[in-house]
């Protein structure tokens, strides 16, 4: 068995161990006091391997005459050290001195086990009228008249007397371990319980930051594999495509009806995976972080026009209405131009995706300001001072979203309808870019939406400061 297993049974069938590992020292020292100003007896207590715990006494005149004597000093040491090593086993040993005191030693016991001792003493038994002869032949320089002056200062006491006194501290001494072992094993068992849990909690750690680093390796193994699959797939596909555009320009001769609308099918679902992969290899970037933006100031209005010039031909097939609400003299965004018209081009596709027949999209700008990040802490976004910025909207009359799902439209590869029937194609990859871009430049991603009614997609982004 180990030693931690022996602690743990000790605890748990409340075994006390070691007297001095419970004991309250103050507390029976002060007991030990009170026992001595009562019955002027020097009291002291040891623990089972004669460690002293409590010790209250007062040198007694015939113990200073004696130890000015040449042989009276050894005898005296003789004396204290066959004291310090009486073991009483169940009952008390009394031990004579030379000099006619007593010595009382009453075991402590606990549990039915023998925890340690108290001793009495030294004290002179009532009847004790003369020096008695071991004093008087311990050294030839002993003075009759001297040594009876010094005794007399010694207490006296009857042998029931001191059984009694001794029965009485027993008892105290039984109350005050009682009371301390019982504290004591209330804190074992706290320490004990904070112990486990400590341990619980650090193996639960150790087995999330398993899982976190298993699950890093495994994202970080898509991202490659995303990476080089997407970059093996567009290089034959970008030749497809290009194949395509020269049959459909007649490079290799005139087609027929069927031929053409067969060429363009091609070409059309070949610029639709193209699409596909170059989302999926922005993804990839964005997670490795290895995507870089080239950043310059920009008009909001003519972004916005130039989203609308791009999408005016779809909105008409729709009949969908699309236009901007945004002034001229709005400040510059300070952005990359490529990755801003893929955020708010991506915006609008979902947009002119969910607005049925007869719907409307408003694409807006306005001025505002950017305070923190919208994942900062609230002390950081007190304690941060407001940039300048521009509040991107793209609002449309679609058939909008349940309120449960916008906390997951951003996710990679989300989709609301994600059906095997469902109306709408893509893989849902744009929202996930769209949001990890604006990350990027620094700026805030926001949505509302009602069913039935439409949904508003809000990017705020850092405006260009301009000197005052």
């Amino acid at each position: 068995m180990t030693q931690g297993q022996t602690s743990a049974i000790d605890l748990t069938l409340g075994d006390l161990a070691r007297l001095e590992e419970v004991v309250d020292r103050e507390a029976l020292s002060d007991v030990c006091r009170s026992f001595f100003e009562l019955f002027g007896l020097s009291i002291r207590v040891l623990s089972k391997d004669g460690t002293l715990l409590a010790d209250v006494h007062q040198e007694r005149e015939i113990c200073q005459y004696v130890n000015r004597l040449p042989a009276g000093a050894a005898a005296c040491a003789r004396t204290v050290a066959q004291v310090k090593t009486a073991t009483p086993d169940g009952a008390p040993v009394l031990l004579p001195c030379f000099t006619g005191g007593r010595y009382r030693v009453e075991p402590i016991r606990y549990q039915g086990r023998q925890v340690g001792r108290f001793v009495i003493g030294p004290y002179l038994p009532a009847e004790t009228r003369a020096v008695p002869r071991s004093l008087l032949e311990i050294d030839p320089g002993v003075v009759d008249d001297d040594a009876l002056r010094a005794l007399a200062e010694m207490p006296r006491v009857r042998p029931e007397t001191a059984g009694r006194l001794a029965a009485h501290f027993r008892k105290v001494v039984d109350l005050l371990l009682f009371s301390s072992h019982r504290a004591h094993l209330t804190s074992e068992m706290h320490v004990a319980s904070v112990r486990e849990g400590y341990r619980e909690l650090a193996e639960k750690t150790a087995n999330l930051q398993q899982a976190y680093n298993r699950l890093k390796e495994l994202d970080k193994l898509k991202s490659n594999f995303l990476a080089t699959v997407s970059h093996e797939l567009r290089t034959p596909l970008t030749s497809i495509i290009g194949y395509s555009e020269m049959l459909e320009a007649g490079i290799a001769g005139d087609l027929a009806g069927e031929q053409r609308e067969f060429v363009e099918t091609i070409r059309r679902k070949g610029d639709h995976l193209l699409a596909l992969i170059t989302s999926l290899l922005d993804l990839s970037k964005l997670e490795q972080g290895a995507l870089r933006l080239q950043r310059e100031p920009l008009s909001p209005k003519a972004l916005l026009d130039e989203i609308v010039t791009t999408f005016m031909p779809r909105a008409r097939e729709k009949s969908v209405s699309i236009s901007v609400d945004a002034a001229d003299d709005l400040p510059a965004v300070d952005g990359d131009p490529v990755r801003l018209r893929q955020v708010l081009s991506n915006l609008a596709d979902n947009a002119m995706k969910f607005t049925p027949e007869g719907g409307s999209i408003m694409l807006r700008a306005v001025e505002t300001d950017l305070v923190g990040g919208e994942d900062g802490e609230m002390g950081m976004v007190l304690m941060a001072a407001a940039r300048p910025a521009i509040r991107f909207e793209v609002a449309d009359s679609g058939a909008g979203m349940k309120q449960e799902e916008l906390t997951r439209i951003f996710d990679a590869f989300y989709q609301v309808d994600g059906s095997s029937t469902r109306e709408h194609g893509g893989a849902g990859l744009g929202l996930s870019i769209v949001k990890r871009l604006v990350n990027a430049h620094e700026g805030e991603i926001h949505v509302t939406s009602e069913v039935d009614v439409g949904t508003t997609f809000s990017v705020t982004l850092p405006a260009v400061e301009t000197d005052l």
